[in-house]
């Protein structure tokens, strides 16, 4: 994942998928198939505002195992105007998984929510602001709220963050 700070105060995030088979083999219907990339998948997807949204979305597919694979490559439009909080993977699984997409791209796009986000405060924290003198007032906690162990309500990152309030 790499994400691309835009003068303008959007991010461009740019996720990569590579399948590589190290072995040969045969495929079901007999035919033998090399070792290689199976797959080479690349969304872009532009996110700005916040929440972030996503304002535009992109995919190529530099290699795919079948000639029938790029048929699916505009679905990834459909999570323009999506919003990356709580819910993204299950709101990205429901407009692309099955047979609405294509399954690598779709979790590539669940992967590259919490990119959009870390490349947003990345780009955010080279203009020092104001510690904040409440939660309330801190920006983009509820995104990290119960994300994973460190950030759960009662962790060790909230701790600090009140310690820090209280002083």
């Amino acid at each position: 994942m790499h994400s691309y700070p835009l003068e303008d105060g959007s991010l461009i995030v740019e996720g990569r998928l590579k399948d590589d088979q190290l072995t040969p083999g045969y495929r079901w219907d007999g035919e033998r198939r090399p070792a290689g990339t199976v797959h080479e998948i690349c969304v872009r997807i532009l996110v700005g505002e916040w929440p972030l949204r996503i304002l535009d979305a992109e995919a190529e597919m530099e290699q795919i195992p079948h000639e029938l694979c790029p048929t699916t490559q505009e679905s990834v439009r459909k999570i323009i105007g999506m919003t990356i909080a709580a819910g993204f993977s299950n709101e990205v699984r429901r407009r692309l998984g099955g047979i609405r997409g294509c399954a690598h791209m779709t979790f590539l796009v669940m992967a590259m929510g919490p990119a959009a986000i870390h490349g947003f405060w990345t780009m955010k924290s080279k203009t020092r602001r104001p510690l904040p003198k409440s939660l309330e007032e801190f920006s983009g906690l509820s995104m990290l709220m119960n994300s994973c162990s460190l950030w759960r309500k009662d962790g060790p990152m909230l701790r600090y963050i009140k310690e820090k309030l209280r002083r």
